[in-house]
């Protein structure tokens, strides 16, 4: 079991820098363009997720980046953070609680993910 969370510090980490990105530029979407949740969370994502994709690929899972990995990556949480963000407008909840939310899921999900699917290395 400890050999699944490995590497989970350095990604969460990274995901802190990660979270800060998205959070402010999710906001300043919302109130100052006036974008919907999804779309101010889609979009959010996808300028902190590039970050956080490319320097996960240098110090969480050592592998090189590629554009099958990265398109992988961004579409299945990107589709996530759509979601999310679309459950926050049809449920009119207050910002914050969608990007904490998002943020939780994507975590766990995006390490997950990361690990398993993204950046998984066939054993020798």
């Amino acid at each position: 079991m400890a050999n699944v969370w490995k590497g989970f510090s350095t990604y969460a980490v990274i995901g802190i820098a990660n979270t800060l990105v998205h959070w402010q530029l999710f906001f300043v979407l919302r109130v100052a363009f006036e974008f919907s949740q999804a779309l101010s969370n889609f979009l959010a994502f996808c300028v902190a997720a590039t970050l956080s994709f490319y320097v996960n690929t240098l110090y969480t899972f050592v592998v090189p980046p590629s554009i099958g990995r990265y398109l992988l990556f961004m579409s299945c949480l990107g589709g996530v953070s759509l979601a999310v963000g679309w459950l926050g407008d049809h449920w009119r909840l207050h910002g914050m609680i969608t990007v904490v939310s998002f943020s939780l899921i994507s975590l766990t999900c995006g390490f997950l993910l990361s690990k398993w699917v993204v950046f998984h290395r066939s054993e020798p």
